[in-house]
């Protein structure tokens, strides 16, 4: 018979890029090993489509609502689960009380998983008002709780070794195979930088803009956004795409240089990589602030550039932007570089293992 896996999740499957890239991924190999899954979400489908919308806070309240109701229901079913993966959070508000009464009453085991410093205040201006109701102060009884921890980073594995010694890091991986299998086109007279991300976090592209601003008086470039929503920049080489599942990849090739600034932050520290993995999954060369991961991700100047300053970004943008020759070169050294560290293939043992109880 099957062994029963039971996915605790935030958000509906295929939606999040969190859950995507942290374990949705593995789930056909994880059934290869003999596991049936069971996955479930907090949020239904119409709810997720709502929640970072302006206003329907009756729409969402109720929402949320049905969210525990579905985790209720659910505790009558866990009593048969072989394995529990809770990816961050049992529920997306209040305090830990799913994860209590798993762990204290049931008596069940189970894996907690997260790639964000989730224990520090974080939250979109459409939901300010919910912020007071998401206990952030329960991560640490969550990780207690676990029989085991997945950390996404050295920072995050820090954090969790406070409160539980069992903790393995497993990163944000690429799925080479059947997503980000396509390499962008490095001989090209159209030059096109790009960043992919949600409006939260848009924020971080705000430095670059003077950059961009001084290097649109020479060279022609498009600066192309891939967002779930516009960006408001003053740029003329500005273009924005919205951010769409099924394009995602084919509109990420079209890029020929991936940026990603960050600003020094307990938060920021505890990112872990991803816009960075996935331009260079695609071999797109990549420009990251040296902020937390990024450090351990990029080797300066040859798989990818670490940059700092107002002078450091333009320069080495610059010389991207002048050469087909250095685009490739930095970018099948990034590709290299997620196909050996970053891909689903060179970690799947190591998940595998965090299965195992």
């Amino acid at each position: 018979m099957a062994k029963k896996i039971y996915i605790l999740a935030p958000y509906p499957k295929g939606e999040a890029p969190s859950q995507r890239f942290r374990f949705e991924q593995y789930l056909e190999h994880i059934e290869r090993e003999g596991y049936s899954i069971q996955y479930y979400p907090f949020l239904s489908e119409k709810t997720w489509r709502i929640l970072y919308q302006e206003g329907g806070t009756m729409r969402k309240v109720f929402g949320i609502l049905g969210g525990f109701w579905r985790r209720f229901t659910l505790l009558f079913r866990l009593v048969n689960a072989d394995r529990i993966l809770i990816h961050r959070e049992a529920s997306m508000i209040g305090p830990p009380v799913f994860e209590w009464i798993i762990a204290k009453v049931l008596r069940k085991k189970y894996i907690f998983d997260f790639d964000d410093a989730i224990w520090l205040p974080n939250y979109s201006d459409s939901n300010a008002r919910f912020n007071r109701l998401k206990s952030y102060w329960k991560v640490k009884w969550i990780i207690k709780w676990a029989a085991k921890v997945s950390a996404g980073n050295d920072f995050l594995r820090a954090y969790a070794l406070n409160y539980n010694s069992n903790v393995s890091i497993i990163p944000t991986t690429i799925d080479l195979q059947n997503a980000h299998n396509k390499i962008t086109n490095y001989i090209t007279s159209e030059i096109t930088i790009g960043w992919t991300g949600t409006h939260t976090t848009m924020h971080y592209i705000k430095p670059l803009i003077p950059v961009l601003k001084e290097l649109e008086k020479e060279h022609d470039f498009t600066f192309t956004v891939i967002s779930n929503q516009p960006p408001n920049f003053d740029l003329k080489s500005l273009r924005f795409i919205k951010w769409n599942k099924k394009t995602e990849i084919h509109d990420l090739a079209q890029l020929t240089i991936g940026v990603m600034p960050l600003e020094e932050s307990p938060w920021a520290e505890g990112k872990c990589g991803f816009k960075g993995l996935q331009y260079m999954a695609l071999g797109i060369p990549a420009i990251l602030s040296p902020v937390g991961v990024n450090n351990a991700i990029i080797e300066n100047g040859v798989n990818g550039f670490l940059c700092s300053s107002y002078e450091e970004w333009k320069n080495q943008l610059y010389k991207l932007i002048i050469s087909a020759e250095l685009r490739q070169k930095i970018g099948m050294q990034g590709r290299k570089t997620v196909e050996q560290h970053y891909s689903v293939e060179s970690n799947w043992e190591n998940y595998k293992n965090l299965l195992e109880l």
